[in-house]
């Protein structure tokens, strides 16, 4: 009987040494964070990349006249929720509003490079 207490404090140990992990990882990762964040040098191809994946709802160059599809507004719209907002809607799509899931498809890469570019555009209050 004693090697099954062990075994059974061992077990909860490791339950709570996980929720712990895991609890700290998604607190700090909760929030994303764009890797390029200040590069200019990305800005234009940012651009370019915005244009050939996202143009077509939102208009060239983030110029798109409905508020609801307005990308320029996203600082106006979240304020600093904007990152978050926008990291969750490209992974995830918003199929009801016939945004698609563009996880698997876009790169972290390109997806952050068009962020970078959004954030160039957004309209002041």
């Amino acid at each position: 009987m004693p090697g099954w207490r062990i075994r059974l404090h061992i077990a909860a140990l490791a339950v709570f040494s996980w929720i712990f992990v895991y609890g700290v990882a998604n607190a700090e990762g909760s929030r994303p964070a764009n890797p390029f964040e200040g590069r200019s040098d990305l800005v234009e191809s940012g651009r370019s990349l915005f244009n050939q994946y996202c143009a077509h709802c939102h208009g060239p160059n983030a110029q798109q006249g409905e508020k609801p599809r307005d990308l320029r507004r996203l600082k106006i719209r979240y304020e600093g929720d904007a990152i978050t907002v926008f990291y969750t809607t490209i992974n995830n799509g918003r199929v009801e509003k016939g945004m698609p899931v563009w996880k698997g498809v876009l790169s972290e890469d390109v997806m952050w490079q068009i962020y970078t570019y959004l954030q160039t555009v957004q309209t002041e209050p």
